[in-house]
């Protein structure tokens, strides 16, 4: 049988309006095609994880579905896997260490709301990594659903302008879908406590080497010709509590970093093990270093360094007429980030750090699709 050359992980919790067409636009890529000719394989596990709805049901019919009828079906095998214990941190770490499988050179992590978009984005995340020996991660373009509206409401051109400042930035990570070298993400462990951060703190670590240097940008590529559609939000509490939970994230890394730098140069090596032993030995070691925190910056500006000043530092960064074209949403989303912080403080000081917001997306479906990216 061809070797398995990657494995591609969905994670999915209570997204029963939005899986059937996230898989529906994996099989209908070319990576199928593209893995005959040259005589590989690949498997695609959907990993559910505590769900309360008909989530795992949907994605366990499609993979069923798909692995009869798909035209390359011999290119790949599928799974569909139900976690008992919710987090999506802990289903990136069941996924990369112990359900995919160990030949593969490379993992595609992928959230179960988005489409992908054009027919070539796997391929092309996946050839970012064969064509460039220094990336250790390839990123494709998110694009937000309502960019194809024909007529956009002030809120939804606001959040236009508030992505494309975001992308003017060195090394984008996002969460919902990237490819990163299998070697690499096995020396990754994620605490628990990380909350829904995992990308920011994949992508310090990478560009570290492990953080045994600077920022290294090119550890992170952009694939050619390839993206995919997420649902925005649009709504003031949609926006202002994933602006919250994006804050409280931001803490954790900026305590989370702190920490991880004082380790021995024997520690940062073997980083995923000595992290799983820092949990082993101390649960919840993260929670206490949040509360140490805390207490040395007790106002809700201190909770990270450059916290009123790095949206006005992405509009510097845009060219020409986009700096006062996007001024306005720079200036909207400072007044948001400082209300979200406010209330990332009082939800941290209290001791919680899961915050579990409702992004279900139901709006996804014949959105996108495979045409072009844009």
């Amino acid at each position: 049988m061809a070797p398995v050359r990657l494995s591609i992980g969905v994670i999915a919790w209570n997204e029963e309006d939005a899986i059937q067409a996230t898989l529906g636009s994996i099989f209908q890529q070319s990576l199928f095609a593209e893995l005959r000719e040259r005589d590989q394989r690949c498997e695609i596990l959907c990993v559910t994880n505590g769900c309360t709805d008909a989530t795992p049901a949907l994605a366990a019919r499609v993979l069923e579905a798909q692995a009869e009828a798909h035209p390359f079906k011999e290119t790949f095998s599928c799974r569909a896997l139900d976690l008992e214990v919710r987090g999506k941190i802990n289903a990136w770490n069941q996924f990369v260490h112990a359900l995919s499988a160990r030949e593969a050179e490379t993992l595609v992590l992928m959230d179960g709301d988005i489409v992908l978009h054009g027919r070539d984005t796997l391929w092309n995340l996946v050839s970012a990594l064969a064509e460039d020996p220094e990336a250790s991660v390839s990123t494709d373009q998110p694009i937000k659903d309502i960019s194809f509206k024909p007529k956009k409401s002030v809120m939804e051109r606001i959040s236009l302008a508030t992505s494309a400042m975001t992308r003017s930035g060195d090394a984008q990570l996002t969460g919902q879908l990237y490819a990163i070298r299998a070697a690499t993400a096995r020396n990754i462990y994620l605490p628990l406590s990380l909350m829904a951060c995992e990308d920011g703190f994949i992508k310090g670590v990478v560009c570290t080497d492990f953080l045994t240097r600077d920022v290294d940008p090119r550890r992170i590529v952009r694939a050619r010709d390839a993206a995919h559609v997420f649902e925005a939000y649009t709504s003031p509490g949609d926006i202002l509590g994933n602006q919250k939970r994006q804050m409280i994230g931001q803490t954790v890394l900026h305590v989370l970093d702190r920490r991880l730098r004082a380790l021995a140069p024997s520690e940062k090596a073997r980083l995923a093990e000595t992290l799983r032993e820092m949990e082993r030995a101390d649960p919840l070691w993260l929670k206490r270093l949040i509360g140490e925190h805390l207490r040395s910056a007790p106002h809700f500006w201190q909770l990270f360094p450059g916290i009123a000043t790095f949206r006005f530092k992405r509009l510097a960064r845009m060219a020409g007429a986009k700096k006062v074209t996007h001024l306005p949403a720079a200036a909207l989303g400072f007044v948001v980030t400082m209300i979200a912080c406010s209330m990332a403080h009082r939800f941290l000081k209290q001791g919680y750090t899961e915050y579990w917001p409702d992004t279900k997306s139901r709006t996804l479906k014949g959105v996108g699709g495979t045409d072009a990216p844009r």
